[in-house]
Protein backbone atom coordinates (compact mmCIF):
# COMPACT_ATOMS: atom_id res chain seq x y z
CA UNK A 1 0.00 0.00 0.00
CA UNK A 2 1.60 3.41 -0.92
CA UNK A 3 2.10 6.17 1.32
CA UNK A 4 -0.54 8.36 1.18
CA UNK A 5 1.30 12.04 1.04
CA UNK A 6 4.62 12.30 -0.08
CA UNK A 7 4.23 15.54 0.15
CA UNK A 8 8.34 17.42 1.59
CA UNK A 9 6.68 18.28 4.94
CA UNK A 10 5.12 15.07 5.67
CA UNK A 11 8.72 13.59 4.73
CA UNK A 12 10.50 16.14 6.76
CA UNK A 13 8.02 17.48 9.57
CA UNK A 14 11.51 18.71 11.92
CA UNK A 15 12.42 21.14 8.50
CA UNK A 16 9.40 22.21 8.26
CA UNK A 17 10.03 26.05 8.75
CA UNK A 18 13.68 25.74 7.12
CA UNK A 19 11.60 24.23 3.73
CA UNK A 20 9.57 27.26 4.01
CA UNK A 21 12.59 29.95 4.39
CA UNK A 22 14.55 28.03 1.92
CA UNK A 23 11.54 27.96 -0.64
CA UNK A 24 10.98 31.35 -0.15
CA UNK A 25 14.91 32.94 -0.42
CA UNK A 26 16.68 29.87 -2.73
CA UNK A 27 16.04 29.63 -6.01
CA UNK A 28 17.85 26.68 -6.78
CA UNK A 29 15.97 24.76 -3.38
CA UNK A 30 12.37 26.05 -5.11
CA UNK A 31 13.56 24.70 -8.48
CA UNK A 32 14.70 20.84 -7.18
CA UNK A 33 11.23 21.23 -4.25
CA UNK A 34 9.28 21.58 -7.49
CA UNK A 35 10.93 18.89 -9.41
CA UNK A 36 10.23 16.69 -6.36
CA UNK A 37 6.53 17.51 -5.96
CA UNK A 38 6.33 17.14 -9.57
CA UNK A 39 7.42 13.59 -9.69
CA UNK A 40 5.34 12.96 -6.73
CA UNK A 41 2.19 13.70 -8.59
CA UNK A 42 3.31 11.23 -11.43
CA UNK A 43 3.70 9.14 -9.44
CA UNK A 44 0.72 9.70 -7.47
CA UNK A 45 -1.29 9.42 -10.73
CA UNK A 46 0.38 6.20 -12.10
CA UNK A 47 -0.53 4.63 -8.19
CA UNK A 48 -4.25 5.27 -9.19
CA UNK A 49 -3.78 4.60 -12.47
CA UNK A 50 -4.94 7.65 -13.80
CA UNK A 51 -2.01 7.17 -16.35
CA UNK A 52 -1.20 4.18 -17.95
CA UNK A 53 2.38 3.01 -16.85
CA UNK A 54 4.68 0.11 -16.56
CA UNK A 55 6.02 -1.30 -13.15
CA UNK A 56 9.51 -0.17 -14.90
CA UNK A 57 8.84 3.62 -15.38
CA UNK A 58 6.87 3.68 -12.38
CA UNK A 59 9.48 2.28 -10.55
CA UNK A 60 12.49 4.47 -11.92
CA UNK A 61 10.51 7.56 -11.11
CA UNK A 62 9.91 6.48 -7.67
CA UNK A 63 14.62 6.00 -7.67
CA UNK A 64 14.83 9.50 -9.19
CA UNK A 65 12.15 10.97 -6.50
CA UNK A 66 14.54 9.04 -3.78
CA UNK A 67 17.60 10.55 -4.95
CA UNK A 68 16.07 14.22 -4.94
CA UNK A 69 14.69 13.74 -1.58
CA UNK A 70 18.15 12.83 -0.02
CA UNK A 71 19.73 15.99 -2.09
CA UNK A 72 16.98 17.93 -0.30
CA UNK A 73 17.46 16.57 3.04
CA UNK A 74 21.13 17.08 2.53
CA UNK A 75 20.35 20.66 1.61
CA UNK A 76 18.24 21.31 4.53
CA UNK A 77 20.71 19.92 6.79
CA UNK A 78 24.09 21.95 5.26
CA UNK A 79 21.55 25.00 5.82
CA UNK A 80 20.39 25.18 9.11
CA UNK A 81 24.11 23.93 10.13
CA UNK A 82 25.44 27.29 8.74
CA UNK A 83 22.46 29.19 10.11
CA UNK A 84 23.26 27.27 13.72
CA UNK A 85 27.02 28.27 12.89
CA UNK A 86 26.15 32.06 12.27
CA UNK A 87 24.55 31.93 15.20
CA UNK A 88 27.03 31.13 17.48
CA UNK A 89 29.52 33.29 16.40
CA UNK A 90 27.39 36.00 16.53
CA UNK A 91 27.07 35.02 20.36
CA UNK A 92 30.90 35.51 20.47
Amino acid sequence: MPISDHNLVNEFPEYKDDIHCLKMEDAHFKKLFDEYNHLTHEIEKMEHELIPSTTYAEETLKKQRLQLKDTLQGYIRASRAAAEKALSLQAC
